[in-house]
């Protein structure tokens, strides 16, 4: 677990520069018993010279056998234990497609599904709809007004949006309306604790006039909330880490949660490419002695069950990854927020493979960056929330603790 006590007694103004670059979902399962997995399967020879000549394991996002949502994940990435810092998804979402949450707001996660003429759900997400179908949506749910409470709508990537209530006695208490699967209608929302009556109340006030302006709108008729949030006021990376820190991500929800912890949130259009993405580290890496860069896809085609696209998404990092190493970090961090095997189709409980490089870091006997590989590596099976602390040591970043 970090302790961040111990970080802002021990951390240095000064040192070498932390390179972060996270392949959502990255781990994954071979296809047949005495198959490769997808990074296994992959052409890598960057990461593979990388993974020979520093450091490997594998990082446990949560706790053992325990899936995590992208948010958890990426704050145990970010050193903040996801457990004691529970956070729901509304607050990234909402954040990082920039919409206020103040004091006492609640901020929750949308998606457009569809649903038939039944309110049975047969697509969770609308078909993917595009951000441009999305907005059309989010100017309908614009004219919900509810009594008592200001509603703010803005949308996000897709099939996506964001939903910020803003009124007297809001409660975060208040459970998802999507039941993570079709051929079942959307679930009413329901207060996990006293204090959520009435916040459950007025989202069920507004999923009721949703449906209405909805109606038609096909494949994104109707809408699901998820991850009823408020801000949690985080420990900022300027304040524990002394880091100047900067995020180049696409989706909002990786801005939010950057955002939550201080980094600076570099401008990046929907449809950047890894090539655009990694150009934009280079473009603010002297500005900065951290740098967080998101790839998104690697999820996405897991989630998709299509084993040889996210193969494809970890070859392309790879070709790209010589724009990253020409910056010369003293510290790369090369990983997954989770696993997102194809074969699962969602995420998964797996550990996930790690590379930390640093001159001063121990090798193993590994060929290459896999699973199989990084089981066998110096850094073993570890707790995700340890890497900051090991990046800040790696980049001689921490005083000596103690005589």
């Amino acid at each position: 677990m970090a302790n961040f006590d111990l970080t802002r007694k021990l951390a240095l103004d000064e040192g070498g520069k932390i390179l972060l670059l996270v392949m959502d979902g990255l781990g994954g399962l071979p296809r047949t018993v005495d198959g490769l997995t997808e990074l296994e399967t992959a052409h890598t020879p960057n990461m593979d010279k990388l993974a020979r000549e520093g450091s490997t394991g594998l990082s446990i996002p949560v706790a053992r056998g325990v899936a995590p949502g992208s948010g958890p994940a990426h704050l145990a990435l970010f050193g903040y234990d996801p457990i004691v810092y529970d956070i729901g998804r509304g607050v990234l979402e909402a954040i990082g497609i920039g919409l206020e949450v103040g004091a006492g707001d609640v901020a929750v996660r949308g998606n457009f599904c569809t649903v038939d003429a039944n309110g049975i759900i047969t697509d969770r997400r609308a078909g993917r709809i595009s951000t441009e179908e999305g907005e059309k949506r989010v100017e309908l749910l614009k004219t919900i007004q509810i009594p008592g409470v200001e509603c703010q709508v803005k949308a996000g990537e897709g099939y996506r949006f964001a939903l910020v209530l803003r009124g007297a006695g809001l409660s975060d208490a208040v459970e998802d309306t999507d039941p993570q699967a079709t051929g079942l209608a959307p679930l009413p929302a329901r207060a996990s604790a006293p204090e959520g009556e009435k916040t459950a109340a007025l989202l069920n006030q507004w999923l009721a006039a949703a449906k209405e302006v909805l109606r038609g709108q096909e494949p994104a008729n109707m809408c699901t909330l998820r991850g009823v949030a408020t801000d949690p006021n985080l420990p900022k990376y300027s304040e524990v880490y002394k880091l100047n820190a900067a995020c180049v991500a696409v989706y909002p929800m990786y801005k939010g949660v950057s955002r939550l912890v201080g980094m600076n949130i570099i401008e990046t259009d929907a449809h950047d490419t890894i090539e655009d993405e990694f150009n934009k580290v280079a473009e603010v890496w002297n500005q900065h002695d951290f740098v967080f860069c998101h790839v998104k896809y690697t999820d996405s085609r897991g989630e998709d069950g299509n084993f040889d696209a996210k193969v494809q998404i970890i070859e392309e990092v790879d070709r790209q990854l010589p724009k990253l190493l020409a910056l010369n970090p003293d510290v790369i961090i090369i990983t997954g927020d989770h696993s997102t095997p194809a074969a699962y189709k969602a995420h998964s409980w797996h550990p996930v493979p790690t590379i930390l490089w640093a001159r001063t870091a121990m090798p193993g006997r590994v060929q290459g960056f896999g699973e199989r590989d990084c089981v066998n590596g110096t850094l073993g099976q570890f707790p995700a929330v340890d890497l900051m602390q090991l990046a800040l040591g790696h980049a001689s970043r921490f005083q000596k603790f103690g005589a």
